[in-house]
């Protein structure tokens, strides 16, 4: 599996996982890759329900002038997001 090969999910173009380089894969490898995908799926999902949690906290933080506190967890949703997105090129980066 290339880390530049897409797959056509539904109309979204969705980078592989995981790149696992010029070798030859060992057997029984093909549960890790189907682990890692599971685990790519869940963090994507969890990050979802993230940004909506904090638009919810920023919703009622309004009333009682906390926005701002709200906005810095956003803040930190969002780059964990960053994190979890690119996970496939920062590891490739250093391999």
């Amino acid at each position: 599996m290339n880390l530049l090969a897409s797959a056509n999910t539904a109309g979204l173009d969705v980078l592989a996982v995981i790149d696992p380089g010029e070798g030859t894969a060992p057997p029984g490898s093909e549960g890790l890759v189907t682990i890692v995908n599971w685990v790519a799926w869940v963090a994507v999902g969890l990050c979802v329900v993230g940004v909506i949690c904090a638009g919810v906290g920023m919703l009622f933080a309004g009333r009682r002038g906390e926005g701002g506190e709200q906005a810095v967890k956003l803040g930190w949703v969002m780059a964990g997001s960053i994190v979890i997105g690119g996970a496939a090129g920062l590891v490739g980066a250093l391999v």
